[in-house]
């Protein structure tokens, strides 16, 4: 029993090591981390209770599966707020997305009218066809604007990026490092704990290149999962089309490339924004 502590502590500073980098380069300090910690901890430990048939589990419940003493569970049982956008529900990624697979089967189409008649391509079309027509397509396109993904010139919109990625957001990319990372780990845990059906969670590993060879498989890897994004997307909006009302499951299905040169030492973060004065230590 000892020897998986350890194991599990293990893996835990391993994946932990890329947060705590992340949060030292934010500003987050420790008070921060702990309170979040502990918030998880008892919101795990609750769903932990309910799979388990318990519908509210009491405090010595929570006490004894945490580790936390009662004071600290009473003062925690609360839900946590997220001030993260949630990636998967974003008009603009949405309708993006589309007209990325309308362009990857017509490349005229990586320039359209704002607005159009008689049922021609538009802009307009494809956010209402992507958002059922929730949301309106002068406020998509703004945001896409603003995040420096599309142009608009004398009522034409031209596609100026390959990816939604809204690098000149930190928020958003916030909440995409947030969901992303989060599924990949949600399925690399559910396979450690053999939860059926088995996830896809596989990766491929070299040492010894050049950095110069890093980059080269990188755009190798970058220009075989455009294809793949590509057919991706299609059969995901076809089987939400045919999904009866109601349908409840989500899937994600994402790629990763990483390099660094071990030779060289990882530059210490600077944080974002420093504390006002060490009174600034308050629990989140």
């Amino acid at each position: 029993m000892e020897q998986r502590l350890d194991w599990a502590l293990s893996a835990c500073a391993r994946i932990l090591r890329p947060v705590v980098r992340l949060a030292l380069s934010m500003g987050v300090r420790h008070p921060h981390l702990e309170g979040l910690l502990r918030d998880l901890l008892l919101e795990e430990a609750q769903r932990s209770w309910r799979r388990q048939g318990v519908a509210k589990p009491n405090l010595s419940q929570l006490s004894v599966t945490t580790g936390l003493n009662r004071k600290a569970v009473t003062a925690r049982v609360r839900a946590t707020v997220d001030p993260l956008p949630h990636t998967e529900l974003s008009a603009a990624a949405k309708t993006f997305t589309l007209w990325l697979q309308m362009v990857a089967q017509d490349p005229g189409l990586q320039q359209l009218p704002v607005t159009a008649e008689n049922k021609m391509p538009s802009f307009e079309a494809v956010a209402r066809m992507s958002t059922r027509g929730n949301v309106h397509h002068r406020t998509i396109l703004d945001e896409l604007i603003r995040l420096q993904m599309v142009n608009e010139v004398d009522g034409v919109v031209e596609l100026t990026a390959d990816g939604f990625v809204p690098v000149e957001d930190l928020q958003s990319m916030l909440a995409f490092l947030g969901d992303n990372g989060r599924d990949h780990l949600l399925a690399a845990v559910a396979n450690t704990l053999d939860v059926s059906p088995r996830m896809l969670e596989r990766a491929v590993y070299a040492r010894g290149l050049t950095l110069q060879e890093c980059e080269q498989i990188h755009q190798l890897v970058r220009k075989r999962w455009s294809a793949l994004h590509h057919e991706l997307a299609q059969e995901m909006t076809q089987a939400v089309a045919r999904a009866p009302q109601g349908a409840t499951g989500r899937i994600r299905v994402g790629i990763y490339t990483y390099y660094e040169d071990e030779g060289t030492p990882t530059p210490t973060p600077h944080p974002r924004s420093e504390p006002n004065s060490e009174h600034d230590d308050t629990n989140p």
